[in-house]
């Protein structure tokens, strides 16, 4: 088997590291952003269709390892973020990325639906600082129908993450109205996230917007997402927060131990307050990530 998308990418970006989203790792730091085209799920709603779902390998830009962690430090990047479609797909290309990456003292960031079995879990989160998982629903039914796989591959991957590496895990839930946005689900969600994984693990919600396939639905209300975080907490999960919406009081994070803002957040504006290498000045409560 040969990589058809070796050594080329869709388009280099900078951003904030918020936006992949990471709240704890390094926040307010550069990441470049790079991916290549195709997947390995069919989600019926993916809202990176046109990259994950493009055959045209001809169009993409060729940019060789070396190249990519040149351009990052070039540009002041503190990681560089394998994203835009799944990295996983990928593999070999951003294996050999990141080791270009640590050369330069560079991190690795992996944003990922997390859909990768043992032996080349190991081999993909050996290279990588930080990852995002897309924990799509906390339901069989909804993996199988809208996404063409299983949920507990998924499952096995976040434990893995969390449990036998060193790798920064935080998680991103897409509510879709009347499909994985019940209360129950939720519940039941983000209890076996503070069960198996832990309450210091970051939990966004983020909103859905119509798009590809399932244009029939409503976009995500910011009262689900309220909701969902209220579940959340209710759970124990310290760190949770809303995405695809403005709203500073659910992007910012809080002291867990006296609620005293420590990270404030408007946008992609990111501001550091009573909060120092990993510890609320007010209180002095740990606050897990790398900072």
């Amino acid at each position: 088997m040969v990589s058809l998308v070796y050594g080329k990418t869709t388009g280099l970006c900078v951003d904030p590291v918020e936006k992949k989203p990471l709240y704890h790792f390094y926040p307010g730091s550069r990441t470049l952003s790079f991916g290549t085209t195709g997947c390995n799920m069919g989600c019926v709603y993916c809202q990176n269709w046109h990259i994950s779902k493009s055959d045209n390998i001809n169009l993409l830009q060729v940019a060789e390892p070396y190249e990519i962690a040149e351009t990052a430090d070039r540009n002041l990047c503190n990681s560089v973020s394998f994203t835009y479609n799944e990295p996983v797909i990928f593999a070999e290309y951003a294996i050999d990325t990141a080791r270009q990456c640590q050369e330069r003292g560079i991190k690795t960031v992996a944003v990922t639906a997390g859909y990768i079995l043992s032996g080349a879990r190991e081999d993909f989160f050996g290279v990588m600082d930080a990852a995002n998982v897309d924990l799509k629903a906390f339901s069989k039914r909804f993996y199988k129908k809208l996404c063409l796989a299983e949920l507990d591959t998924v499952l096995e991957t976040l434990k893995y993450i969390r449990k036998e590496t060193n790798v920064w895990l935080e998680i991103t839930n897409l509510l879709i109205p009347g499909e994985n946005d019940s209360d129950e689900e939720i519940e039941a969600m983000t209890g076996w996230i503070a069960d198996e994984l832990g309450k210091d693990v970051p939990l966004h919600f983020s909103a859905f917007h119509p798009d590809y396939k399932l244009k029939s639905k409503d976009r995500t209300s910011v009262h689900t997402l309220r909701r969902a975080r209220d579940i959340a907490f209710s759970n124990g999960l310290k760190y949770v927060y809303s995405g695809n919406v403005i709203d500073k009081k659910s992007s910012s994070t809080y002291c867990p131990g006296c609620s005293e803002i420590l990270i404030d957040r408007r946008g992609y504006d990111v501001r550091i307050e009573n909060f120092q290498a990993g510890t609320c000045l007010n209180c002095n409560t740990e606050i897990k990530g790398r900072f």
